[in-house]
């Protein structure tokens, strides 16, 4: 059996903020990939700007560096299991993966999610065992944790035995001794060519390419990015596509991109073993296999992951619409939302009765929330509703998804926790104390669980408490209420703008979300109340002018910080009488019916209909 001795095909696997795109940016450069006269952006696989600034991974890219004659192509994974649709695919592209982990953190749950499906492929591993040169580094006891890991997950006898390198990505270093690192990471490219197989060569059988990830262009529309499993594939030549309904199309390859750093390059003709990006073809597909016409074959389609979330995205119909934004009518809304399914296979975009809105469901929270980001900085208008859960129907028992979360808190904040999870029917797995007075516990809880539960921990434990979590499985619904907020908020019944005066004598009812001098419409949420209730307050009155001079006429109007709300936490904030109005400005909470009177009426109404 012929081997490509001159290619190695990995995939590089870490949590959040271990170092993973530190490490590429540092392999690129010492590589030799780059001329010397090229400047490599910092944290160069990070592309979009949402990515930048959050320091996640969201979209798999893939790069390909050059050593001593070698190409190895390095697929970049999500590490947030709300993009795991993307993980599996990338899986099925490449030999091996590299692990990347935190020489003081160790395994975080993330890091877990993306290590199964690499398992379960069979893939061959290596760990790098990164920030070596961190404070309290603990590196033996680190590859420890990863081997129990593997034995927890599964792996067979070769994937236990894997190799470890020790890295300081940010120096640009590593070596196989944890003790000493070498001048450079020659190591670790040594390590991914002697440990990770060569892919088959088998360029002469008929052709096999299938799509594992998709690209958009407004010059050469759909893009399929994967990987030639078997044979030869040129520009010009006619192939057959099979289509996941089980059709056939025709059609005619008109362009073949390589890789080379972090540039796509046109090239005439790939072969078994390339990653490669292909154009020609107007509806291609993930898990869709490129053969020859005469030789049709089907490689096994791919699995996507089904979303778990969905909400309401709805036209922008609140008394300030269309002031910030650039495209606020239904119709660029649902062209946007069309827009983002041609690259985004985990989402899904359904019409409802009202031409006017749209049911997206998605792998979660961030999902959603990175889409509506996406959309507000590029000038659209929306609303959207509460985030709910899809409950799903398996074997005639209601279901509903589950997650797994791992949290670390100081010891004296795990009552709380434990507490404040069990209130939200949660239930726990493991507890372990490090002795250094930090804890660790494991739950698995419903996702409606943990919808607006971030706000709550970040207030339980200070901001001292780590919280991960990802996907587990879906089990039997369990009835009663789960999680949801306990308070109250404060409504404006006018329209105007909010002065301090006002501000001030509301400070006692609760916690204000707006400063003096914003403006606010009727039904809008302007703060959260102390109690239980909803509360419909004046946010607009001023100070009545009159001609006696009062003895405090010199003190200054002092008040409270407002609470400022991101994107996250605002949607986490909702409630089912609630929208979300999201602007290329703004984000403002406001309730669905904006009469006072009307919302009042409806709210008696509801309670005497749950009385009954």
């Amino acid at each position: 059996m012929n081997l490509r001795q001159d290619i190695r095909n990995i995939a590089i696997i870490a949590h959040v903020d271990h170092g993973k795109t530190t490490l590429v940016d540092k392999l690129l450069q010492q590589s030799g990939t780059f001329r010397s006269n090229e400047h490599v952006d910092e944290r160069a696989m990070d592309s979009n700007d949402i990515e930048r600034e959050r320091g996640i991974t969201i979209l798999a890219k893939n790069t390909a560096i050059n050593y001593n004659g070698t190409r190895i192509n390095i697929m970049d994974t999500p590490g947030h299991a709300d993009f795991g649709g993307e993980v599996e695919r990338i899986m099925k592209m490449v030999d091996g993966v590299l692990l990347v982990v935190d020489a003081y953190e160790g395994c975080m749950p993330q890091t877990r999610f993306v290590l199964k499906k690499a398992l379960e492929q069979k893939l061959t591993p290596i760990v790098v065992v990164n920030k070596i040169d961190r404070d309290f580094a603990r590196p033996e006891e680190v590859v420890d944790e990863v081997l129990d890991l593997f034995i927890e997950l599964g792996a067979d006898e070769e994937q236990l035995e894997f190799p470890v390198v020790y890295a300081s990505a940010i120096n640009g270093t590593a070596s196989l001794n944890p003790h000493a690192q070498d001048e450079d990471m020659k190591s670790l490219f040594e390590a991914v060519i002697e440990h990770i197989p060569a892919p088959v060569d088998n360029r002469e059988e008929p052709l096999q390419f299938q799509v594992a990830l998709l690209d958009y262009n407004d010059y050469v529309g759909r893009i399929g990015i994967g990987r030639v499993f078997r044979g030869t594939m040129k520009v010009g030549q006619q192939v057959a596509l099979m289509k996941l309904d089980g059709t056939v199309k025709q059609f005619r390859v008109t362009k073949i991109f390589g890789f080379i750093g972090l540039k796509r390059v046109e090239i005439q003709e790939a072969y078994a073993g390339d990653l490669v990006a292909v154009s020609g073809m107007e509806e291609i597909n993930v898990g869709e296999t490129v053969c020859p016409i005469e030789h049709q074959e089907a490689l096994p389609v791919l699995r996507i992951d089904e979303p778990t979330l969905q909400m309401t995205f709805l036209v922008n119909n609140s008394p300030f619409a269309g002031r910030e934004g650039k495209w606020i009518t239904s119709r660029k809304l649902e062209e946007r939302l069309r827009q983002q399914l041609q690259t985004d296979v985990s989402l899904r975009v359904d019409n409802t009765e009202s031409p006017d809105a749209w049911i997206v469901s998605g792998r979660g929270e961030l999902h959603l929330s990175i889409l509506i980001e996406n959309m507000r900085r590029e000038g659209y208008e929306l609303q959207v509703s509460k985030p709910e859960v899809i409950i799903r129907e398996i074997d005639g028992v209601k279901c509903e998804p589950v997650e797994r979360v791992q949290i670390d808190v100081p010891e004296e904040h795990t009552g709380a926790i434990i507490e404040s999870l069990g209130s939200r029917k949660g239930e726990m797995l493991d507890m372990v104390n490090n002795g250094n007075g930090q804890v660790r516990m494991e739950f698995l809880i419903p996702s409606r669980g943990l919808i607006g539960y971030t706000t709550d921990f970040m207030t339980l434990t200070r901001g001292f408490g780590i919280i991960n979590h990802s996907f587990d499985s879906y089990k039997p619904v369990i009835h009663g209420q789960v999680g949801g907020r306990r308070q109250g908020v404060l409504v404006s019944i006018e329209t105007g703008k909010a002065t301090a005066y006002s501000i001030q004598a509301l400070e006692d009812r609760g916690v204000i979300f707006i400063e003096p001098g914003t403006e606010v419409y009727e039904g809008m949420i302007v703060g959260e109340h102390t109690r239980e209730n909803d509360l419909s307050v004046n946010i607009v009155r001023a100070k009545h002018a009159t001609n006696v001079r009062s003895a405090t006429k010199d003190s200054t109007v002092t008040i409270k910080k407002p609470r400022t709300m991101s994107l996250e936490q605002s949607l986490e904030y909702l409630n089912d009488d609630e929208y979300c109005e999201v602007t290329p400005q703004s984000i403002r909470l406001r309730k669905k019916i904006l009469v006072t009177n009307e919302r009042e009426k409806a709210a008696k109404k509801n309670k005497y209909v749950v009385a009954e």
